[in-house]
């Protein structure tokens, strides 16, 4: 699974990266921008770059062109049915071998699709006895971590139609089995997009994406060992994806 990521780009280098064409971000977020997060956890809010077709201010489309945008949603998908928005909790991935047959996620996957930027993303190795060893793990070029996801939109019944907060925007991540040197960490990792398939993953024309989406090869991840600290949801900063140092240090060979 991906339970907890990394994300402390800053917006204007989102924006640049995946040449969104419309931030949607300071109508969201007071001061217009997302902290930097170096501990993502499940329920808070994130970065999601989707495409969108605009409606102007009578509720009309102009055209069919999908506008690429970026967001913030809060992650954890919650379905549109849902009862309760407390669902979004327990549904954090979405297994790529079932995505499409899950009726939480198959309406989403025809025409909700997002990346979900990340920095790299936190993984815990079972040690000997109980103990567990976080790693991080981070494309080997230093670049964005673009992983798959879709998004969902939750109306509030009790709140008032012209309330800012009666439509809840949320996401998931979807995974796939984890192979090679990053199989030893976790049997799951989060699906990648890569640049070139961005453009069509996230048109939401497209209905059937599901070629689109290749486990990442042997060599774009790297993982390196952390500080357990990255453990608790309270701590945060960039110390925790500092590399452990000692000759005590598990690594992947």
């Amino acid at each position: 699974m991906c339970g907890r990521y990394a994300s402390a780009r800053k917006k204007q280098e989102l924006l640049e990266e995946f040449q969104v064409e419309l931030d949607g971000v300071p109508d969201q977020v007071p001061g217009g921008e997302l902290r930097p997060d170096y501990n993502v956890a499940p329920t808070k809010n994130v970065y999601a770059v989707m495409s969108r077709v605009q409606k102007d201010d009578d509720g009309e489309r102009p055209g069919d062109e999908p506008v690429r945008q970026l967001r913030v949603v809060r992650w954890g998908l919650v379905p549109s049915w849902a009862k309760d928005p407390s669902v979004g909790s327990r549904m954090i991935n979405a297994r790529v071998e079932t995505v499409a047959e899950k009726p939480s996620y198959r309406r989403a996957l025809k025409s909700r699709r997002c990346l979900i930027p990340a920095d790299g993303y936190y993984e815990w190795m079972p040690l000997e006895g109980k103990k567990k060893q976080p790693f991080f793990i981070h494309p080997a070029d230093g670049g964005v971590l673009a992983m798959a996801g879709l998004y969902e939109f939750w109306k509030d019944p009790t709140r008032p139609d012209d309330d800012p907060l009666k439509w809840l925007c949320t996401c998931t991540v979807i995974t796939t089995t984890a192979t090679d040197k990053l199989g030893r960490i976790h049997d799951r990792m989060p699906m990648m997009v890569e640049r070139d398939r961005w453009t069509e993953w996230l048109d939401p024309r497209v209905t059937d994406p599901t070629g689109l989406l290749v486990p990442a090869g042997p060599d774009r991840l790297e993982a390196y060992a952390v500080s357990d600290v990255v453990n608790s949801v309270r701590h945060n900063g960039p110390e925790l994806i500092e590399p452990l140092e000692g000759d005590d240090v598990p690594r992947l060979l």
